[in-house]
């Protein structure tokens, strides 16, 4: 229960700093429920890149969107630390927010799940895109295989940002035990 109240909370920092015509990133798209929220919130004249390695996420998703008939989506089936690679040039700096559920898709394989060294190298990439202003949610799972290391080292990363240009806090979660998951926010600002 706290996990969804936790996403919501990361629904609720994105609401404040998109606006129809914005572009943003899902940087894990999994089942699509944050690509889908993060289209609703840049409307049709925004633009949305979602990546995810894995077909099965690339393709709930793209379902979910003929679904909807909204077509303001780019899917790209690849790591998120190849998103500079993979976001067109003139995009760069340009981008007003970006999502990360880190772990494992849910309903999926558990084996295949997101990892420290990528999620950092997506993670500082992700920064270089950012607007000025624009924000980073990060959700962190603790509580499996490789979660303790990866949300770790997001907690140091974020704690190592250069503070003339981010800030970012933890979202306090009431289930306060090791294995709760964990809401980071980064904001970028000038």
């Amino acid at each position: 229960m706290q996990r969804i109240s936790l996403v919501n909370s990361a629904h609720h920092f994105i609401k404040e700093h998109l606006q129809s015509g914005d572009i943003a990133i899902d940087a894990t798209v999994g089942n699509g429920h944050d690509t889908l929220f993060l289209a609703y919130q840049v409307g049709p004249s925004g633009l949305v890149f979602g990546f995810d390695i894995q077909s099965a996420a690339i393709e709930a998703t793209q379902l979910k969107f003929r679904l909807t008939g909204m077509d303001n989506l780019t899917l790209i089936e690849a790591s998120h630390a190849t998103m500079s690679d993979q976001i067109p040039h003139p995009y760069h700096g340009k981008i007003n927010a970006i999502m990360f559920n880190l772990g494992y898709l849910p309903g999926g394989n558990k084996t295949i799940i997101t990892r420290s060294d990528s999620t950092l190298t997506a993670l500082t990439n992700a920064c270089q895109l950012l607007s000025d202003n624009g924000i980073i949610t990060i959700m962190a799972y603790p509580g499996h295989t490789g979660g303790d290391l990866e949300t770790d080292s997001v907690s140091t990363w974020c704690e190592h940002l250069d503070k003339q240009h981010f800030t970012s806090h933890q979202v306090p979660n009431p289930e306060d035990k090791p294995t709760s998951p964990k809401l980071f926010i980064i904001q970028k600002h000038t």
